[in-house]
């Protein structure tokens, strides 16, 4: 199975890897187009600030790819939110996948939103094997609210979507490398898809 991890510059895509490789799959990181259009599976990765991200992906010319890709692609963190119209962090433009609008936490809860929390209401089949109020590890300041795409919720300052779905588009908030049994069980979940 080739599985691409998308190389814009945005954060740290080393404990992905491991991840990968810990379920015997080596990710590609590449910006290759036909690497990406060829690949049986596409990984979103991101951890950074929106608005930079966002250039670095319009200066590779992949905001362009992104969304005609027809295989199964996940978006994490930052990509998923990057994946959605818009956000509020740098007033950015994303991709459109989702119809959600990123919005900033509001000063009643710290921010970042750091460490372990719950997922529920998880629907299809990336939560295969995953029980609904599993733990996941999250850190954001930013969230899409819940709607049309989301399939699971995660409550901070008020429920939102921490997983969404459109088609063969799929975003996490939380980091599935980072959470554990539950975060490997949602990769391979993702890889079998």
């Amino acid at each position: 199975m080739k599985v691409a991890i998308i190389d814009y510059g945005a954060g740290n895509i080393q404990s992905l890897q491991f991840a990968l490789n810990r379920l015997g799959v080596q990710g590609l990181l590449t910006a290759d187009v036909d690497q990406l259009q060829t690949a049986d599976k596409v990984i979103f990765p991101g951890v950074g600030e929106a608005s930079s991200a966002m250039r670095k992906l319009n200066a590779s010319g992949l905001q362009h790819l992104l969304p005609t890709l027809t295989q199964p692609v996940l978006g994490i963190c930052l990509g998923m939110q990057l994946m959605c119209n818009s956000t509020e962090e740098g007033m950015t433009q994303g991709l459109g996948i989702f119809d959600a609008a990123v919005k900033r936490f509001s000063a009643k809860v710290k921010v970042p939103q750091m460490g372990w929390n719950t997922i529920s209401n998880t629907k299809g089949p990336l939560f295969d094997g995953i029980d609904d109020k599993e733990y996941m590890y999250l850190v954001h300041s930013y969230f899409a609210p819940s709607c049309s795409n989301t399939i699971a919720e995660t409550n901070y300052d008020g429920a939102y979507s921490t997983a969404l779905q459109k088609d063969n588009f799929y975003g996490v908030q939380f980091h599935p490398e980072k959470s554990s049994k539950a975060g490997s069980q949602l990769l391979q979940n993702f890889l079998s898809i």
